[in-house]
């Protein structure tokens, strides 16, 4: 399997995805190709003692670079030279089985929409990533890819993350809920009542449950949350900020004298499993379900086992072929114009 890598993304690149492309490489058994400024690359490289390419490892040359500051669908329609774009066309050509990306999310989102283009049929791709909870965890679908959304959006989200979930993630039968202010079909906005309606009317192939409320998105009572992007990433951030505070105040609380320190060591294997579970960079990145070919977001602070991580998602979502469900599903994912519910319902 081969990974493009647009190595200018982030905050720590070309350095960080370098050396997470090595480890990639090392864990994973994936080839990767590393786009960007080639001497960069190579520099960043020889930092990392690899005086020569392994096996595997290929650079496309790309000089330019797409700034977090800019304007991202001019970005992608007028820097054609810089990494993103030119790893964007790589894979839609078909030089690679994924994509991924720790640049501007805007971006990517734009030039994976314009160049790889999305499913047929699908009217918007969207962000999903994977969070624990009891269970194991779930998909919040979107988180930020579509802050505006139409009820047809939302039923196309709920079987994109129920594939999503069944095929990369292993889940039998994903239980799909709408994410809402209650749990009667009547509660939300008329955004979500009738997406409530749709969701209800869909067929047999989509196991939806009803609404979840915030509080209970990661008590295990679904696999995937479907919800606008505006919505979905207040709740990814709010859950990001509530884990962050609430591991650091249990550090704190377990150093302050010798016998919480004592505790903290008698616990050092629990608390080592909960926090590797709250890590970020063990998922790595968020998958951008809808388009036609793979692309991962990773986060644009990733690290190199972010990076890592975010290769391991790109393979999981190369392997599950969800573009290939997706195709074999739209019909269903489409709304009868005369009876104004899905056309499998």
């Amino acid at each position: 399997m081969k990974i493009i890598l647009d190595a200018m993304g982030g905050d720590n690149a070309p350095g960080a995805v370098a050396e997470g492309a090595l480890k990639a490489m090392e864990q994973l058994g994936v080839d990767i190709i590393l786009v960007g400024r080639a001497e960069d690359i190579l520099r960043a490289l020889q930092k990392l003692g690899r005086s020569s390419l392994p096996r595997g490892l290929e650079i496309l040359d790309a000089e330019e670079t797409i700034e977090m500051d800019d304007d991202p669908l001019a970005a992608v329609r007028e820097k054609r030279g810089s990494s993103m774009v030119v790893a964007l066309n790589r894979l839609a050509e078909g030089g690679g089985d994924a994509l991924v990306s720790a640049g501007s999310t805007g971006a990517l989102l734009s030039g994976a929409t314009l160049i790889v283009k999305r499913v047929r049929g699908i009217r918007r791709a969207a962000l999903a990533p994977f969070l624990p909870g009891a269970g194991g965890g779930f998909l919040i679908i979107d988180c930020g890819a579509n802050a505006e959304c139409t009820p047809e959006y939302l039923l196309q989200f709920a079987y994109m993350g129920s594939f999503y979930a069944e095929s990369a993630l292993g889940v039998a039968r994903p239980r799909v809920a709408l994410l809402n202010n209650g749990a009667e079909s009547s509660k939300g906005t008329p955004l979500q009542i009738e997406a409530h309606r749709l969701l209800s009317a869909a067929g047999a192939a989509l196991n939806f449950t009803g609404n979840v409320e915030g509080n209970e998105v990661m008590a295990g009572k679904c696999d995937v949350v479907v919800c606008d992007g505006f919505s979905g990433n207040i709740l990814l951030k709010t859950i990001e900020g509530a884990a962050k505070f609430i591991l650091g105040e249990m550090k704190s609380a377990l150093t302050q004298n010798a016998r919480t320190k004592l505790s903290a060591l008698l616990l050092k294997s629990e608390l080592s499993e909960l926090k590797r579970r709250f890590n970020a960079d063990r998922v790595g990145g968020t998958v951008l379900l809808g388009i036609s070919k793979p692309v991962i977001k990773a986060h644009g602070s990733s690290g190199a086992d972010a990076i890592c991580g975010a290769v391991r998602q790109a393979a999981l979502a190369a392997g599950a072929d969800v573009p290939g469900r997706l195709k074999e599903n739209i019909e269903r994912m489409k709304l009868d114009p005369e009876r104004g519910v899905p056309l499998d319902g």
